[in-house]
């Protein structure tokens, strides 16, 4: 306490010329119309700056946040977009799904929690499980193209086979035709590329071509996998295979959607029943 007074009393006068200094600095803001306004101004440039810094921190530590709630309402915009439009894989029209297919697919959306992407036999596993109503059989996909397919559930956690595994097997069409073939990673190293397979020999294709999900497979029609980027490999007399550069990137997955299909059990009865009564 002494020393403090000690140091009080020894920069009196500069502590003294601050304090007046203060006041007539206000006295003069206060009487003086175009002081008062360049005060304000610049004031009002200091805290200006000061909270656009404090809102870019705030915004930087939200945007876990924000990426959830932007999945959150990609998931509702897909399934309005399924359920209202039903897009030709040719890319030319465009027509209105009838009523009996409104609703048929619901997504869930699920954080990566794990994900192999350079070994021969790739797996994800996803956040989400079977208290979450999700089953083995069900698609994975992101808003840029397929990820996998679910194989296994736990109550609060999912085993997808990734479309980087040589068992993985999805039917596609191409963009300029009607033609179907079998969309395979095979044995590539590369987790950038696929193989489009069983595409007969009279088909034009070209470089460029891009390649969609038929709707045969556990995903919707329509769903952009990649575009082709090597033609004419020879896969037998009849049938050529294409090397397609594949629209999802799996070195950088964080948000996937889970395609729940509504109907995905009357379809497989059907079936069923149709191969024991042939």
């Amino acid at each position: 306490m002494k020393n403090l007074w000690l140091f009080l009393v020894r920069y009196n006068a500069i502590f003294w010329f601050i304090l007046f200094f203060t006041i007539s600095l206000i006295l003069v803001v206060q009487n003086n119309n175009f002081q008062r306004a360049s005060f304000i101004n610049s004031s009002n440039v200091v805290v200006g700056s000061f909270y656009q810094q404090v809102n870019s921190w705030k915004s930087y530590l939200s945007l876990h946040e924000a990426n959830e709630k932007l999945a959150a309402e990609n998931v509702l915009l897909r399934e309005q977009l399924q359920n209202i439009l039903q897009a030709d894989t040719s890319g030319d029209s465009v027509h209105i799904v009838d009523s009996i297919d409104q609703g048929r697919y619901t997504f869930l959306v699920a954080n990566v929690a794990n994900n192999s992407v350079h070994q021969k036999n790739n797996y994800l596993t996803l956040d989400k499980g079977a208290a979450d109503g999700i089953e083995k059989g069900m698609g994975v996909i992101t808003s840029n193209g397929v990820v996998g397919i679910i194989i296994q559930t736990s109550p609060h956690f999912s085993s997808v086979q990734s479309l980087l595994h040589p068992d993985t097997k999805i039917s596609v069409t191409l963009d300029s035709s009607s033609v179907f073939g079998s969309l395979v990673w095979g044995n590539n190293i590369d987790p950038r590329f696929a193989m489009v397979r069983d595409i007969p020999n009279h088909v034009q294709v070209k470089k460029g071509e891009k390649v969609y999900t038929s709707g045969y497979s556990l995903f919707p029609a329509g769903i952009m996998v990649g575009e082709i980027v090597e033609t004419g490999i020879k896969s037998g007399e009849s049938f050529l295979d294409l090397k397609i550069k594949l629209t999802t990137n799996f070195s950088n997955l964080n948000h996937v959607y889970i395609v729940r299909d509504l109907q995905v059990k009357e379809k497989e009865e059907l079936e069923a029943n149709s191969q024991d009564n042939g």
